[in-house]
C-alpha cells in the first residue's frame, strides 16, 4: 500500500515538473516574439540631409522631333493613275509634277464646254452684226453677250480642271510614302503621297510653371540628338503654351535648322537644353524623392529619433532631381527618401545607408 502511495507521489511530482518547464518555456517564447514583432514594427528607410547650396538654375528638357511641315496628298477627284514620277524617299519641290491621272469625265467636259462655247461665239457675232443692221434688238444682243460671257467662264473652269490632272507639290520636301501606282483608281479622299519637310524640325517638349517663367520667343536653346551626343543643333524657341495642360505642364516648341545631309529625323529623341540668365542661386534644397506622392503634395516625412514624423513644407522651383524647400524645414534635419509608402506618421524607422 505505501508503495502505491510512493509511486503516486513520484507521478505527480513529475507531472508538476513538466507543467512547470512548460510554462517557463512558453513565457520565453512570447517573451522571443514581442521582441521579434516590436523589431518588425520598424520600417526601413534611407534619409538624406536637408542642406543649403549653389545650385544652377539651367535646366534640360527631353522631346522628339517633329517634321516642320507635313501633308498627305489625297485625290480630289475620281480619277485613275497614268504615271508616278517620284519615288519614295525622292526630294520634292514645290510646283513639281508628282503624278498623272486621267479622267474621262473632265474631258468630255472639257469637249463639251468648248463646243458650247464657240456656239456662243457664233450667235454673239451673228447678233452683233444683226443688230447694226436693226436685225435684232439691244435685249437680243445683251442676252447673246451674257451667254458669251458664261460660256467661256466655264470653258476656263473645265481648263482648270484639266489641268489638275497633273498632281503638284504644294511644299518642299521628302516623299516619306507613296501609296499610289500606275493604273491605280482614286475616288475622292484617295490618299496618294506622304510629304515631310525636315530642313527645320521641331523639337516639342513640356515644362513645369518655374520653368516656362523663364522662357521667352525667340530665346536660344541648345539641342541634342540622343543619337549624336557629341553635336549640338541651334534652336529657337517659336511657341510657349499660354495654358498648362492636363498634367500642369506647359508645352513648348523649339525650331532647329537641320544640317545639309539631314542627319536629324522626325521621330528621333532630343533633348532641349535651357541656360539661365543667373547660372547659380543658394537655396535649400531635398531630393525629389524625399515628396510622399509628387511634389504638388508638400508633405516629406523627417527621421528624428528613430521616428517618423510627417510635415508640410512649401516647394518651390524643381531643378532636375532635387526641388527647392521655402519653408518648413531646417538644415541638417534627415528626410526620408525611400519606404514612404509604408510609413505613417510617428512609426518607428530603421535607417540604412
Amino acid at each position: 500500500m505505501k508503495k502505491n502511495i510512493l509511486i503516486g507521489i513520484v507521478i505527480i511530482a513529475a507531472l508538476g515538473l513538466i507543467a512547470y518547464i512548460l510554462t517557463n518555456n512558453k513565457k520565453e517564447n512570447e517573451a522571443k516574439t514581442a521582441i521579434v514583432a516590436e523589431k518588425n514594427a520598424s520600417v526601413t528607410v534611407k534619409i538624406q540631409p536637408v542642406k543649403t547650396e549653389e545650385v544652377s538654375l539651367d535646366f534640360s528638357v527631353n522631346g522628339n522631333f517633329e517634321p516642320f511641315q507635313e501633308l498627305n496628298f489625297s485625290a480630289e477627284k475620281p480619277s485613275r493613275v497614268v504615271r508616278v514620277l517620284v519615288d519614295e524617299g525622292d526630294n520634292v519641290r514645290i510646283g513639281q509634277t508628282l503624278a498623272i491621272v486621267r479622267s474621262e469625265q473632265i474631258t468630255a467636259d472639257l469637249q463639251a464646254t468648248e463646243a458650247s462655247y464657240q456656239n456662243a461665239l457664233t450667235d454673239f457675232n451673228r447678233f452683233e452684226n444683226a443688230y447694226k443692221t436693226g436685225g435684232v434688238t439691244k435685249q437680243q444682243l445683251d442676252q447673246a453677250k451674257l451667254n458669251l460671257v458664261t460660256s467661256k467662264s466655264r470653258l476656263q473652269q473645265a481648263k482648270v480642271n484639266i489641268g489638275d490632272t497633273n498632281i503638284k507639290s504644294t511644299i518642299n520636301g521628302i516623299i516619306n510614302k507613296k501609296y499610289i501606282e500606275p493604273g491605280s483608281v482614286l475616288g475622292a479622299a484617295t490618299q496618294m503621297f506622304e510629304i515631310v519637310n525636315v530642313s527645320k524640325l521641331k523639337l516639342k517638349v513640356s515644362v513645369n510653371e518655374s520653368q516656362v517663367a523663364s522662357l521667352k520667343l525667340g530665346n536660344a536653346v541648345n539641342v541634342k540628338a540622343s543619337v549624336y551626343p557629341d553635336v549640338t543643333f541651334s534652336g529657337k524657341i517659336t511657341f510657349i503654351a499660354p495654358k498648362a495642360d492636363s498634367s500642369l505642364s506647359f508645352p513648348v516648341e523649339i525650331e532647329i535648322a537641320n544640317n545639309s545631309s539631314n542627319d536629324l529625323k522626325a521621330g528621333m529623341y532630343g533633348t532641349a537644353e535651357f541656360a539661365s540668365k543667373q547660372q547659380k542661386q543658394s537655396m535649400m534644397t531635398v531630393p525629389r524623392n524625399a515628396f510622399v506622392g509628387s511634389v504638388s503634395s508638400n508633405q516629406i516625412f523627417v527621421a528624428e529619433n528613430g521616428i517618423a514624423k510627417l510635415k508640410t513644407v512649401v516647394a518651390g522651383r524643381i531643378l532636375g532631381d532635387k526641388v527647392e524647400i521655402i519653408n518648413g524645414l531646417s538644415d541638417g534635419e534627415n528626410v526620408i527618401v525611400t519606404g514612404q509608402i509604408n510609413l505613417q506618421d510617428g512609426n518607428t524607422v530603421e535607417i540604412i545607408k
